[in-house]
C-alpha cells in the first residue's frame, strides 16, 4: 500500500523565509561524498537566499510545498533558455518543460520525482581537481 501525502502549494512569502532556511539541511541528501558538507550547507542556505530575493523579478518564482499547514518543501523557478532551444518553466507561462537538479544519492528525491512524471535527461559528472600547491 502506498502512502501519498497531499501538498498545498503555494508562492513563497517573506513569512516563510525562517522555515525555509530550516529546510537546508534536507537539501544537502544525496551530495557526493567528497564535497566539502560546511560548504555544501553553506551554499545550501545561499540558494535558497537568493532564490527568495529574486523571486519577485519576471521570470522568478519561489514556491512552497505545505504539508499539514507546515513548510515541507520548496521548488525555485527560473526561466531560461536550454541548449535545445527549449525553455525549463511551466505551462501557465505557455513553456513545454519543467527541468529540476537534485543530488544523484537522493533516491528518495530521485523516485518522488519519478512518480510525478519526470525522467532522466542529463547527467553531470565531476572530477576532482589535483590542487598544484
Amino acid at each position: 500500500m502506498t502512502n501519498r501525502a497531499e501538498f498545498d502549494i503555494r508562492p513563497a512569502v517573506p513569512d516563510d523565509h525562517t522555515a525555509l532556511l530550516g529546510l537546508s539541511p534536507r537539501l544537502t541528501i544525496g551530495v557526493a561524498p567528497w564535497r566539502d558538507s560546511k560548504k555544501v550547507a553553506d551554499a545550501v542556505r545561499g540558494w535558497i537566499t537568493s532564490s527568495l530575493a529574486s523571486a519577485r523579478q519576471e521570470g522568478h518564482a519561489v514556491l512552497v510545498a505545505l504539508l499539514g499547514g507546515q513548510v515541507a518543501g520548496l521548488v525555485s523557478l527560473a526561466e531560461r533558455e536550454h541548449f535545445t532551444r527549449e525553455m525549463e518553466w511551466a505551462a501557465g507561462r505557455g513553456l513545454a518543460h519543467i527541468t529540476l537538479e537534485t543530488g544523484a544519492d537522493n533516491h528518495r528525491a530521485r523516485h518522488f520525482y519519478e512518480r510525478a512524471g519526470f525522467q532522466e535527461e542529463d547527467i553531470r559528472l565531476t572530477k576532482p581537481v589535483q590542487s598544484h600547491r
